[in-house]
């Protein structure tokens, strides 16, 4: 699938209410799974210790932070969308947050987006975009929520 081409507010919104695309598939391994909790210094063992997940833990193996899925977004929405033309971006917020299911390590995770709204507010374009991450094979998703960015276009 190509990437989604926009340069400006008029070009976004002629995509209102329609899905933007989808992000190739992208596996969760226990190094990514670690480092995440290097750098987050959450290393609770349902995420970081393979041995007592498989023994203890509800899902058979260890699983992705959930914070950690969430911090794919930028990467994944790269992937189905090019916005050129600007002097800035910025992530605005986060809004109907939820994980619905647990990713397990080694199982592989793809982001589709569909734009749910577009405002002008005095040239800078605020974006909602209704986010799901999926995972292969599993009819729920990892999450759903609606992620919003601000875009500073040239004029």
């Amino acid at each position: 699938m190509s990437k989604l081409i926009i340069g400006s507010h008029e070009e976004f919104a002629q995509h209102i209410g329609k899905e933007l695309g989808v992000s190739d598939f992208l596996k969760i391994e226990q190094d990514r799974i670690n480092s995440f909790a290097e750098a987050t210094i959450d290393h609770q063992w349902i995420h970081t210790d393979p041995e007592r997940a498989k023994a203890e833990g509800a899902f058979g193996n260890t699983i992705a932070h959930g914070y950690l899925t969430l911090s794919l977004l930028p990467y994944l929405w790269e992937q189905i969308a090019d916005i050129r033309n600007i002097k800035m971006m910025i992530n605005y917020g986060i809004e109907k947050l939820k994980f619905n299911q647990p990713v397990i390590v080694d199982h592989e995770v793809r982001l589709r987006v569909k734009l749910t709204s577009l405002a002008d507010l005095r040239g800078i374009t605020k974006c909602q975009l209704n986010v799901k991450l999926e995972i292969k094979d599993n009819p729920k998703p990892a999450f759903t929520g609606e992620l919003i960015f601000l875009y500073h276009f040239n004029a």
